[in-house]
């Protein structure tokens, strides 16, 4: 992985966040609400959203950490995607993916922590 690939999937990551934040928070919201699920979109383009931000940010700094970059990217898309499609679906088992996509987000933050690459 380049850093002008990973700054572009970076990008794209950062405007589906905001696309699907501001989908939910109005084009959705009252199907959202309904089913009792406008906090679970909410935690989904939240989390979705600082992730997207801290790709970004990783792709900018000279050398791409390419383990943290890749556990960020798996874990929002897993993360977040299964929040997202919890709250349109109200399928509950979805919720025990849920937690994978957390530990890898986790995975990348360590990852980044004990990283040996210099900035």
């Amino acid at each position: 992985m380049n850093t002008t690939n990973a700054l572009r999937i970076s990008a794209i990551m950062g405007f589906l966040a905001v696309a699907l934040g501001a989908f939910g928070a109005h084009g959705l919201k009252a199907i959202l609400e309904s089913k009792g699920q406008l906090a679970t979109w909410e935690k989904a383009a939240h989390y979705h959203l600082v992730h997207a931000v801290a790709l970004v940010a990783l792709s900018l700094c000279g050398k791409l950490r390419v383990w943290p970059w890749r556990l960020w990217l798996a874990g929002t898309v897993i993360f977040s995607g299964s929040l997202y499609v919890l709250a349109l679906s109200n399928v509950k088992w979805l919720g025990a993916i849920t937690p994978i996509g957390g530990t890898l987000l986790l995975a990348g933050w360590l990852a980044l922590a004990f990283s040996r690459e210099k900035a």
